[in-house]
């Protein structure tokens, strides 16, 4: 199984990026898919998930109505749009999957969002 994010780069406050989470060995429709970011000496935070059946969302309060999950059950890809980015959404972003009982994650994509 493996989990390939991809999507960060620097822009300027108030623009947008969308994070992808690509998998291969695991069929991303049927688990719980979030991203979480993590600053340097911070612990890493989840900000967004979505579930697998019926595809239900969390957002942290920090993102909420700036970013949306999704997912492409064709591509296999779960996407987080991210817009009016703010500097301390600045991180390293990953991608996680629960799938029986093990958690994957992905190498982590750098969004740096300057003012």
């Amino acid at each position: 199984v493996q989990l390939q994010a991809s999507g960060g780069g620097s822009v300027q406050a108030g623009e947008s990026l969308r994070l992808s989470c690509a998998a291969s060995g695991l069929t991303l429709n049927h688990y719980p898919i979030g991203w979480f970011r993590q600053v340097p000496g911070k612990q890493r935070e989840v900000i967004s998930c979505i579930t697998s059946a019926a595809g239900s969302t969390y957002y942290a309060d920090s993102v909420k109505g700036r970013f949306t999950i999704s997912r492409d059950g064709a591509k296999n890809t779960v996407y987080l749009q991210m817009d009016s980015l703010r500097p301390d959404d600045t991180a390293v972003y990953y991608c996680n999957a629960l799938a029986e009982s093990r958690s994957y994650w992905g190498q982590g994509t750098l969004v740096t969002v300057s003012s």
